[in-house]
């Protein structure tokens, strides 16, 4: 014997969240970026979907992620409950210009779809030289105009 709790707002509740479906697709994705040293991070999350399933396209400094989950059911199947989101899913990222997207890698693992990028060579962070104070006067003084004394 099997015992279900009634609960009449349950269906209006379903039937709220399928109409709003379109406007949650980008929280289809969930996403955690972060930089860790030279490179950007970037985890989606994209449970139950295949590698095969996913693509990852650049254009630009634009990336975008596509991704598709299919329905379990077969023909012939009697379908009890289906809560669990269902067709194309799409997040569209906008990279700075300190970023190297042709060195872009991805990775799905665990359900969590990992993109690294690169901070570009020319933006990495870069030590300058110091000289003394005697040489920038010397330099200084060389590229400015001849001095003129007033007599007092």
């Amino acid at each position: 014997m099997a015992l279900m709790r009634f609960d009449p707002f349950r269906d209006i509740d379903r039937l709220a969240e399928q109409a709003l479906a379109g406007a949650r697709t980008a929280r289809s994705l969930p996403m955690e970026a972060l930089r860790r040293g030279d490179q950007f991070i970037i985890a989606l999350d994209v449970p139950g979907i295949t590698s095969e399933d996913i693509d990852v396209t650049i254009e630009r400094n634009v990336i975008e992620i596509t991704a598709r989950r299919r329905p379990l059911r077969q023909d012939g199947d009697q379908l009890i409950v289906d809560e669990r989101p269902q067709g194309e899913f799409r997040r569209q990222l906008f990279l700075g210009d300190n970023l190297d997207a042709n060195q872009l890698s991805a990775a799905v693992a665990d359900g969590v779809l990992t993109l690294t990028v690169p901070v570009s060579a020319q933006n990495k962070p870069r030590k300058v030289a110091i000289g003394t104070a005697g040489e920038a006067h010397e330099t200084t003084a060389t590229a400015s105009a001849p001095r003129q004394t007033v007599d007092a």
